[in-house]
Parts: structure tokens; sequence; C-alpha cells
């Protein structure tokens, strides 16, 4: 049976992955399947860096600009569609390429994840009005007595993960712990881990330079857009959290640009510190196209 491959290029926000995913997929004449958890969403292109319709129309894009901040959507969503999208492109030629900095999505396609059920809306508008009337503390003692294995290693102040594993409490009659088997599945497809690096000191200006290209780009026009969906999942990401407190006259724009730099930056350190630990990931620089096309070239020949 022929062997298929998917070529995975990863690396922290700002680094570069775009022109060198461009490049590569034309030089292989496939498309270029997105792994970013944020540029799905097709009202914030601005503070995703999303790529632009010049970009799209050189190489066709999956999963870009292809649900609304108000939908529903996971990493295990993720992992079902875009698995549905491989598979195809892999029976055209054999070959495919995903990129993103999303390391859940990422690990989500690469590995797998527990098979978690989809929460109802009733159960979660419910557990919402919950955390906004009793408060955090309430649900991690509530996670204490309905799941105490999961809520020794939960991380206590991060509300989202507390009420996730409430939700699936209450949905299932199961403890949150029962769900999480963490065992890696099997993929019918050779995976090629590309991860690309910068000095940190030059990843850091290139980010820098960013937010300001986006400012002027027009991001607070689009975080003014979408300030009355503030509450959505999708709109707690840097850019967006840090412009919504300037438009709520806490902080002043430069205060707020100058936060969405750092918070930036600390994102970038939380990607690299992740991927890292992945030891079949094959290091370059993001400007060494050539060598990244021939060191491809050599795997799947």
């Amino acid at each position: 049976m022929e062997e298929h491959f998917l070529i995975v290029i990863l690396g922290p926000t700002g680094v570069g992955k775009t022109e060198l995913c461009l490049s590569v997929a034309e030089h292989f004449h496939i498309p270029i399947i997105n792994a970013d958890s944020r540029q799905i969403f097709r009202e914030i292109p601005i503070g995703t860096a999303a790529p632009t319709e010049e970009q799209q129309a050189r190489v066709k894009h999956y999963f870009v600009g292809s649900h609304s901040i108000c939908d529903y959507y996971s990493a295990a969503s993720y992992e079902h569609d875009a698995l549905k999208v491989i598979n195809s492109e892999l029976s055209k030629s054999g070959i495919a390429l995903i990129s993103g900095g999303s390391m859940m999505y990422i690990d989500a396609v690469c590995n797998g994840i527990d098979d978690i059920p989809t929460i109802r809306e009733d159960i979660r508008s419910e557990m919402k009005r919950r955390y906004n009337e009793e408060g955090l503390d309430a649900l991690v003692e509530e996670l204490r007595i309905l799941d105490p294995e999961h809520y020794e290693v939960v991380d206590k102040k991060n509300y989202r993960r507390v009420i996730h594993a409430l939700e699936i409490c209450h949905q299932t009659g199961n403890t949150y712990t029962s769900f999480r088997k963490n065992v890696i599945k099997e993929r019918p497809f050779n995976i090629i881990k590309i991860g690309l690096s910068r000095p940190r000191e030059e990843l850091y200006q290139r980010i820098n330079r960013r937010v300001d290209q986006m400012m002027a780009d027009g991001l607070l026009e689009e975080v003014r857009a979408v300030l009355p969906y503030r509450t959505v999942n999708a709109l707690n990401t840097v850019g967006y959290k840090e412009l919504f407190t300037y438009l709520d006259g806490t902080w002043t724009l430069e205060e707020a640009t100058e936060r969405i730099k750092g918070n930036t930056r600390r994102y970038c350190r939380k990607q690299l510190t992740w991927f890292k630990r992945d030891e079949k990931i094959k290091w370059f620089s993001p400007d060494d196209i050539e060598i990244i096309t021939d060191y491809i070239e050599s795997v799947i020949k």
C-alpha cells in the first residue's frame, strides 16, 4: 500500500509560518489545512492574523473564516473535521499539509484526544449562570466533591476548566476523570513535524511590530464590532481582552497596546515550552524554505 504523509508545520505566534507554508504548499501543489483555533472565526481576521484574501487566492485554505464566533467549536470538533479533510487530500496526492500554533488542535490531529461528550446548551447556560451568581470558589468546591481525582490536578484558578469538568459531571453523571484516558490514537498516515523558530529577541521584535501593524490595519474597529459578544469563548484571547478593557475606560489605548504585546510574548513562550517537549519535531528557521522543502522531499520519496 502506498504510504501517505501529513506535513505538520508549527511554531510560535509571529515566527513566520504563513509565508513558509504558502511556499511549501505551492511546491507540492496541495492546500493548507489551518490549525489555528482563532483564525477559524470569520469576524476577527485582523487580531488573529488570518491569511489574507490574496494569500488564500494563492493557495486553498481550510478552516479560515469557516465559523462564527458564536459557534461552539472545540479541539474535539477540529479533530473530527480536520481528519475528514486530511483523508480526502491524502486520497488525491498522498500528501497533506497542516499548519498552526494551536497546541491542542495539532495534538488532536496527531495523537487524538479523549472522546469527551459535547456539552448540551442548557447545561452550558446553567453553569455560566451559576458561575456568575455563585463565583468560582463554590464551583471548585463542588468539583472536589463530584470528581476529587480531577480536583487534585485541575488549575483551580482557570474557571473554564473547572466549569467544563462540572459540565461533564452534570451531563453524564460520571466524573470528568473517567473520560480522560490519554491514549494516543493510531493514524493511517506518517507524520512529518517541522518546527519553526527564531532567536528570542528577534521573535519578540516581530511580535511587537505585528501588533503595531494590526492596530494600523483596524484592530480597534474590529474589536468594537464584536463588543456585544465579548463573553463568547472565541473572544477570550489576546488582543480582544485588552482592547475591551480599553473600551471600558480602564486603560489608555497605549496601555492596552503594550499589554497586547506583553501577553502575546507570554503566549509565545508558552507555545515554545509546549512544542519543545515533542522530540519528533525537527526545527528550522522559517527563512530556510529550500532546506525545508528538500527535507520533506527526502522523507517522502
